[in-house]
């Protein structure tokens, strides 16, 4: 009895141990991202373009690798999610257990598991293809050549769309699979068909791990770095007619490259292609502070569907 509650006290400690060294490690790297880069955050550094220099008094801010992210994060969520919540409800209500139903769950745990580099150059073998021009641009100029550039916003923004199909798959599957049986039993009770029940009943009572979903595949996307040096490309400004905000410039900009804050950090930083640490320790804080809320917002989200539940 005695060897079992000591037993039970190392494993309380170790488990303790291991949730402190967790938080630790996570506030020490935000405190460090802080005391590194806080200095540079103004609203100069967040509202002005990068300059392509090696002088960090020289260059500019980071305004183009914001919106860089952002077009990233919309586009590779609004490809994904509509693909991933069709595939969850046909996972969970429509696939019979058998061959087919062990096939698909096999392929979302492997695509899960594919590195995002393999994923990147997947993505860039195949948008090179010339039937993908319209999504980048083809290369010209030479001779014995036809291909795509294969590097733009829409190939990137597909491609972060694969990346994080599955972990979209498998959250709305699980927040569908939570929703009681008693509430499709009563739709079916008042009539609805199993479409009916799906849209009206099952989906809107399973909304808030839906949108858990989708934040969370956005937080992915925002903190990738393989897939968008590769089919987005390494240019600091957007290289598509100027002005690119102007909204007439605005397919171009799609079809061309960019930046966003993963690809500037690692330009900018001593262990990528840069040399200056003050400019890549400030963006780092704005994308941990980016990451941060979209997982309070989850939280958020996830607090109000357990208050509905218990009410």
């Amino acid at each position: 009895m005695r060897l079992k509650l000591f037993q039970d006290s190392v494993m309380k400690t170790l488990c303790y141990f291991a949730a402190v060294m967790t938080v630790a490690v996570c506030l020490g790297i935000i405190l460090y991202l802080v005391i590194k880069g806080f200095d540079q955050l103004s609203p100069d550094f967040i509202m002005t373009e990068p300059n392509p220099t090696f002088s960090q008094d020289n260059a500019g801010g980071i305004l183009t690798p914001i919106v860089g992210t952002l077009l990233l994060t919309f586009i590779g969520t609004l490809l994904a999610f509509p693909w991933g919540l069709s595939s969850a409800l046909y996972y969970t209500f429509y696939a019979k257990k058998g061959k087919l139903r062990d096939t698909l769950s096999t392929a979302i745990d492997i695509l899960a598991g594919v590195p995002t580099i393999v994923i990147a150059i997947f993505g860039l073998a195949v948008f090179t293809n010339p039937f993908w021009g319209f999504l980048s641009s083809r290369v010209e100029g030479v001779e014995g050549i036809s291909k795509a550039f294969g590097r733009s916003f829409w190939v990137a923004g597909i491609t972060m769309g694969i990346m994080i199909l599955p972990y979209i798959i498998k959250t709305c599957a699980e927040a569908l699979k939570a929703v009681p049986p008693s509430y499709i039993e009563a739709s079916y009770a008042l009539g609805a068909d199993k479409r009916q029940s799906l849209l009206r009943v099952v989906i809107p009572a399973a909304k808030n791990g839906i949108i858990t979903s989708v934040i969370l595949g956005m937080g992915r996307i925002v903190g990738d770095t393989a897939i968008v040096w590769l089919t987005l490309g390494g240019t600091l400004r957007m290289t598509g007619l100027q002005p690119w905000y102007s909204p007439e410039n605005w397919p171009s900009t799609l079809q061309n490259t960019g930046s966003t804050l993963t690809s500037y950090i690692f330009y900018t930083s001593p262990a990528g292609e840069g040399n200056m640490p003050s400019v890549a320790f400030g963006a780092s804080l704005v994308l941990i502070v980016i990451i941060i809320v979209l997982h309070i917002i989850t939280d958020y989200i996830s607090s109000l569907g357990k208050l509905r539940d218990e009410e």
